[in-house]
């Protein structure tokens, strides 16, 4: 996994999966962008302690195109390149499937927003650059939710089938330059759902084949082998769900 002289940028990089991935990413070499939207300080801790050098954090808000196409630019400028992009932002609430109440228009708008537009309006900024490196990748982070219909709401289910379906136009239209993945993991144990507790992800993990909890680095793992193994596939979703899909 040599990603040495390659430049990744990673959105949402603050969180859980995100900062596991940066991790993955500076240790096969990279310079990352650690990308965020409103966590500054825990971005900046995030590049600080990646191994080697060339890291940076900046802001890359996905409800703000003209933002996104501000960091593309000095991303080219300031890097000359971008090899990796990996789409780990996003946004959801719990919301019981039942309450169909209270999963409000302006929650379904930031929700589709936020996963959907955010990562169309990141991939079609940094596509340009990306396509001059002639072997690029992008990774989206979508979820089994997309699949199983399950997940913290109906909507954010269904955002991730979006994502998971936009992926496969793009990997038609970006190819051959460009290769377009997505990961697809079940409940990770992290803060990205606010209200989950680690319990909750414990009993839903209790009812797949493996019957423990995915780990954030184990989604980081699988999306090192879409940047650096899985190098003749495109527009395909890897699961990394313990089995929930089969089981």
């Amino acid at each position: 996994m040599n990603l040495a002289h390659k430049v990744a940028v990673v959105t949402g990089a603050s969180g859980g999966i995100g900062s596991a991935t940066a991790r993955r990413l500076a240790d096969a070499g990279a310079r990352v962008v650690v990308g965020y939207n409103s966590k500054a300080a825990e971005a900046e801790a995030v590049a600080a302690g990646l191994p080697g050098s060339g890291h940076r954090a900046m802001r890359i808000p996905m409800l703000d195109t003209a933002v996104i196409r501000e960091v593309a630019a000095t991303v080219e400028r300031d890097y000359g390149r971008c090899d990796v992009l990996v789409n780990s932002a996003g946004f959801t609430r719990m919301v019981p499937h039942p309450d169909l109440d209270a999963l409000t228009d302006e929650l379904i708008d930031a929700i589709f927003a936020a996963n959907v537009r955010g990562p169309f309006a990141t991939i079609r900024a940094f596509a340009p650059l990306m396509k001059r490196s002639g072997d690029a990748v992008i990774v989206n982070i979508s979820s089994v939710a997309a699949i199983t219909g399950s997940g913290s709401n109906i909507a954010y289910g269904g955002s991730k089938a979006a994502l998971d379906t936009m992926a496969l136009s793009l990997a038609r239209v970006l190819g051959p330059e460009i290769r377009v993945l997505t990961v697809s993991p079940a409940a990770v144990d992290t803060s990205f759902v606010p209200g989950r507790t680690t319990a909750m992800v414990e009993r839903v993990a209790a009812t797949t084949p493996l019957r423990r909890v995915v780990q954030a680095d184990e989604v980081a793992q699988a999306v090192m082998a879409a940047v650096t193994h899985l190098t003749s596939s495109t527009g395909w979703v890897i699961p990394v769900d313990g089995g929930k899909l089969v089981g």
